[in-house]
């Protein structure tokens, strides 16, 4: 009987208790994608993520990871698990654990079988309707604490790109970048994405 109740416990967390960790993380059983920032369980939404939300972060995706290729800074795409620790590294002492759209790591060391453990250089998430707040707050505040160097948002509804570029410890954004305007990455020195172009062969 206690047997069966720690499966269902395991199963369905309690999401409003606020100091889970990523040992917990492993011990779940969830249908649906779940997220955990400080401490604090964030569902994704139920339903998939909408076509051109897919077909956009494919495209980058892609694009990056051809840029990439040869040399020492690899991407990858969700679900691939980045783990961001505080002060341990140690399972149950990791309180924060995303799944960016995309991210690109350039010291392997951060690498194992899991993902990722400390901050990747970029972050890329593409929003949706449902995860805004999530990425506009949230996440916004772990990446800018843990450190990743450059965090791209990208809204498919206004056709936009803000690039934030961490600067003594605080982000700062670019200007709005939309179509037209040619993005240019400082950590993946010589990326261009053609903003026309990329939100333009959506169909």
């Amino acid at each position: 009987m206690e047997k069966d109740v720690e499966k269902s416990l395991a199963k369905e967390p309690d999401l409003s208790y606020g100091n889970y960790t990523y040992a917990d993380y492993l011990t779940w059983e969830m249908e649906e994608m779940v997220e955990l920032i400080k401490g604090k369980i964030f569902k994704k939404a139920a339903a998939a993520p909408r076509r051109i939300h897919q077909w956009l972060t494919g495209i980058l995706f892609r694009e990056m990871s051809l840029f990439l290729k040869g040399k020492k800074c690899q991407a990858y795409i969700a679900p691939f698990d980045v783990r961001l620790p505080v002060k341990s590294q140690k399972d149950d002492k990791i309180h924060t654990v995303v799944q960016p759209d995309i991210c690109v790591i350039c010291d392997e060391e951060k690498l194992d079988d899991r993902g990722c453990i400390g901050a990747p250089d970029l972050v890329v998430e593409v929003l949706s309707p449902g995860n805004k707040q999530v990425e506009l707050q949230h996440k916004y505040e772990v990446y800018e604490e843990s450190g990743v160097t450059e965090y791209w948002l990208v809204d498919p509804e206004s056709q936009t790109l803000l690039i934030y570029s961490l600067v003594n410890g605080k982000y700062q954004a670019s200007r709005l970048l939309t179509i037209g305007d040619i993005a240019k990455s400082a950590v993946l020195i010589g990326f261009e994405l053609n903003l026309e172009e990329f939100f333009g062969d959506f169909r």
